[in-house]
Formats: C-alpha cells, structure tokens, sequence
C-alpha cells in the first residue's frame, strides 16, 4: 500500500465517522461542527484525486459561507432539544427501512464498476481542471446543469411563498390578477390644457 491510499482510506473513515455522528449527536451545535469536519475531509480527498478547484470550492462555499449561516441559526434559535426527541424512536422502524433501501440502491447502481482501488491519470504541466470540468459541464451535461438551475429557482421562489403566506402584514400579489390586468385598469390619460407662463415685468426689462 503506497502512502496516497494510505491517506485516502484514513480521510474516508474520518470521513464516515463525522457522517455517522452528524445524525447521531444530540447537541445540533456538535452535529454542524462534524458537517464542517465532514466538508474538510471530503475536500481532502478531492484534493486526491487532483480536483483542486472542487476542493477549494467546497471549502469557501459550504464551510466558508453555508455552515457558518446554519451554525450561527442554530445558535440563535430557541431549540427545545427534549421536544424534538419526541418520538423518534416510533420513526426508527421506517427511517431504517428507508436508509437500507437507499443504500442498496446505491450498492446495485455503483457496484462493481466503481468499487475498488481508485487510480488517477497523469496529466501534463499545463492541466487546469477548472477548465475541463468548465468544459464537460457546458457541453456534455449543459442540460442537467440548466435543469438544476431551474430547480434550485422554484426552490428559492416555494422558500419565499412558504415563508410569507402566513404573515398578515407581508404584501403578497396575486399572480392571476396580474396576468388578467389591463391597460385601462393601470393607465388614465387625462387632458389638460395647456399653459404658458409669461415671465414676470421688471424694471431691467422695461429698458430698451
């Protein structure tokens, strides 16, 4: 065992271990500090396999900008931890039988091609992965990535409408009535006539 696999089987059980605790830590605060160590590690392993600027952005993204916004939510929110552990045991049966089902769905799907030692292809001086990941991603996947751009827009937009629906003094708009209005509806052309001012008489204008 050379010394990369070494390190890439450490930061994967590192990277297991802080999965595993997200979901079973009670202290919220100690679930979203193993997400961030969760983010490192798998960033590491991206920094494995030479994808640099997926690491660096998982790095300024998610531990740099999203967890710090859950983590300072969670420390501000009022969480009643014992209230919220009511009756998760009642859940466990089916939240068990849901995880199983993902992970063998995901053991049938990635079984047998992807399993096993992972190997990284040399690449010239010159590679830049921001520019072939740039490029695969606008030619070969340009409509998944438009499609998942529409996605995370109708989830922005359900966020906002969820959010203000149950607020008495938010001003809302109804889209229908907005669609049906007219132009005699929003705009009245009124004449009036017209004026001129004549400018006022003094004594310099009197003189010649």
């Amino acid at each position: 065992m050379i010394f990369t696999d070494f390190v890439f089987y450490a930061l994967a059980t590192i990277l297991l271990l802080a999965g595993l605790r997200v979901i079973t830590t009670r202290n919220p605060v100690h679930a979203a500090l193993f997400l961030v160590l969760a983010f490192f590690t798998a960033a590491g392993i991206w920094l494995l396999l030479e994808a640099e600027f997926l690491a660096i952005t998982l790095v300024l993204v998610y531990v740099g900008a999203v967890m710090v916004l859950f983590l300072f939510v969670v420390m501000m929110l009022d969480i009643n931890i014992d209230k919220l552990r009511e009756g998760f045991w009642d859940y466990l049966p089916m939240a068990g039988t849901i995880g199983l089902l993902m992970a063998v769905e995901m053991v049938m799907v990635l079984g047998g091609k992807y399993f096993g030692t992972a190997s990284v292809a040399s690449h010239p001086a010159d590679y830049s992965n921001t520019t072939e990941l740039g490029r695969v991603l606008y030619t070969d996947y340009l409509l998944p990535f438009e499609l998942a751009s529409v996605v995370l827009l109708v989830a922005i937009v359900a966020a906002i409408v969820l959010t203000l629906r149950d607020r008495k003094d938010s001003k809302s708009m109804n889209v229908a009535d907005q669609v049906k209005v007219r132009r005699q509806d929003r705009i009245r052309i009124v004449r009036m006539p017209a004026v001129v001012e004549t400018p006022p008489v003094t004594e310099e204008s009197k003189q010649p």
